[in-house]
């Protein structure tokens, strides 16, 4: 598994030079989501805090190739795959499917047939890993300004990218997945990030 990831500074390379490719606040949600990943992982007993923050900072790298929809997925996972980063590059595909259905994205579908149908027979094939569920959880977490609360950041990306048949069973996929890591580490997961509060209402409790 570790083997099969950038160490943290080729991850940090990789963002920086994907900001110079294509500046905006994905790369401020990446940085988000890799240090919301990073404290969750040091709460639970079978992650890695460095893996997570690692996978965290490359979730979206594929926004390197440009403006995209659902196309930066599968940008994402052939960029870390030539790379020779395998695990990392699953995290690219998996990342925006708590539902492991193609037709399940955020976004509209901006690819090719032939790389839709890929990411189709991948999410098939795959079981997910705690390190999928937790760059999942995370991306649903996080704001570029900072983590935020879930249903906060759903309905952001839902007022951007609109609604579809998936719409809300995703939005269960991350209650339940919350659920999961709640039950696992013991305790609610906005306990480990700090700023919610002030991210989310706008004031400092």
């Amino acid at each position: 598994m570790f083997t099969s990831i950038p160490n943290p500074q080729q991850a940090q390379d990789y963002l920086n030079e994907a900001e110079a490719r294509n500046p905006g606040p994905w790369v401020a949600h990446s940085l988000q989501v890799a240090e919301a990943a990073q404290r969750i992982a040091a709460a639970h007993p079978e992650l890695d805090p460095e893996v997570a923050h690692t996978l965290g900072l490359l979730h979206d790298i594929g926004r390197r190739a440009g403006i995209a929809g659902m196309r930066h997925v599968v940008d994402g996972y052939y960029f870390l795959i030539a790379e020779g980063f395998p695990t990392a590059a699953r995290i690219c595909l998996t990342h925006s499917y708590p539902i492991p259905n193609v037709r399940a994205g955020s976004s509209v579908w901006d690819g090719s047939t032939t790389e839709k149908q890929f990411v189709a027979e991948y999410l098939a094939q795959i079981e997910y890993t705690p390190y999928d569920r937790l760059i999942q959880l995370c991306d649903a977490l996080c704001l570029p300004r900072g983590p935020v609360l879930m249903e906060k950041r759903m309905v952001d990306v839902t007022l951007r990218h609109g609604s579809n048949e998936f719409t809300t069973r995703k939005w269960q996929a991350f209650f339940d997945i919350q659920k999961e890591f709640e039950t696992i580490i013991g305790q609610s997961l906005y306990s480990l990030l700090p700023g919610v509060v002030e991210n989310t209402f706008g004031f400092t409790p």
